[in-house]
């Protein structure tokens, strides 16, 4: 079969590859769509490798229909040859065929396209998890989502509002704030004019102490931003684009009971991705079907064009998920 493989310069390449054989509990996906996730660029470069035992090549959300079950995954019956799903994956998702365990094959919501449909597991995941599971998040929270123009945040601002939260988001420049007016954000900082500790800190003097952040950025802005959040706000790491390290005063964090959490999706147990997952249709899915939560595509390139569709995440040309069919 065909998959985007990365070379030895760290660069994109579509060629053959063996196709997957069927462990028993798992199903074969023939993949129309996969999206691009900030980890598959950190897997390029060599600092985010896959967990054992799935392909080399990245990738960890794709859209497709059943192709072949193995014997556990028929006798459970339930998926079928051809059903149209989504998958989460560990690895692996920039090819033909995956094979996936059946517990991380979920319906496609209704009304959506095989594109929409791949940009749905890991953000949506990643999202659910963040939000409810690490956060706790509860209507009238006042949260922040750092990078609002980010595949994640396209889904995390409609996901919270659609719970009740209000929300914050950063942005780098005037340009991007433009490109998610869609977005329901309650609040959009522009980091060019103004510094997000100044908005926490007029957040909290007006009554509306932080309650939760995710970030995906990092650096010292971090502990600067500590003093100003509210009692027992839950802060999420889940990347450090803009940095890895921070100057964090203890004192604050005791006195505030501040919970500084780390987080990651793609190291997670399969039974908790799982029961994740289940959480995501039973909760999440009408929202999508309804129209209330839905990712929003930025670009839609032939999977043959991966390095293009990686370099739009890279250089910040996007706003929004990434896709390439096949």
């Amino acid at each position: 079969m065909k998959a985007v493989v990365i070379t030895e310069n760290k660069t994109l390449q579509y060629t053959d590859v063996p196709a997957p054989v069927l462990a028993d509990g798992q199903v074969l996906v023939k993949v129309h769509a996969a999206a691009v996730n900030r980890a598959d660029l950190m897997q390029v470069d060599g600092c985010y490798p896959p967990p054992p035992g799935c392909p080399d090549w990245p990738g960890l959300e794709v859209a497709g229909t059943v192709e072949a079950l193995s014997p556990a995954a028929e006798k459970s019956g339930k998926w079928h040859v051809g059903d149209e799903v989504c998958a989460l994956l560990g690895g692996g998702g920039y090819a033909e065929y995956v094979a996936v365990e059946e517990g991380m094959i979920m319906p496609i919501p209704k009304g959506l396209s095989m594109v929409e449909a791949a940009a749905l597991p890991e953000a949506f995941a990643t999202a659910y998890l963040n939000l409810f599971i690490e956060g706790g998040a509860k209507p009238g929270y006042n949260f922040l989502m750092h990078a609002g123009a980010s595949g994640l945040a396209s889904v995390v601002i409609p996901m919270a509002k659609a719970f009740g939260l209000r929300v914050i988001t950063t942005v780098l420049n005037e340009k991007a704030a433009e490109s998610i007016r869609h977005l329901p954000a309650d609040l959009v900082v522009d980091t060019s004019k103004e510094d997000i500790v100044d908005v926490l800190k007029r957040e909290a003097e007006e009554g509306r102490p932080l309650n939760l952040a995710i970030d995906c950025l990092g650096s010292e802005k971090v502990g600067e931003c500590f003093p100003y959040v509210g009692y027992m706000c839950k802060w999420i790491m889940i990347a450090t684009l803009a940095g890895d390290l921070s100057t964090v005063n203890m004192r604050t964090m005791f006195m505030k009971n501040i919970r500084l959490i780390g987080s990651t999706l793609r190291s997670k147990t399969p039974a908790f991705k799982a029961e994740l997952l289940e959480k995501l249709v039973k909760d999440i899915w009408p929202k999508v079907e309804s129209g209330e939560v839905r990712p929003t595509i930025h670009a839609v390139l032939p999977i043959t064009e991966a390095n293009e569709a990686h370099a739009l995440l890279r250089e910040g040309r996007s706003a929004g998920k990434v896709v390439m069919t096949f």
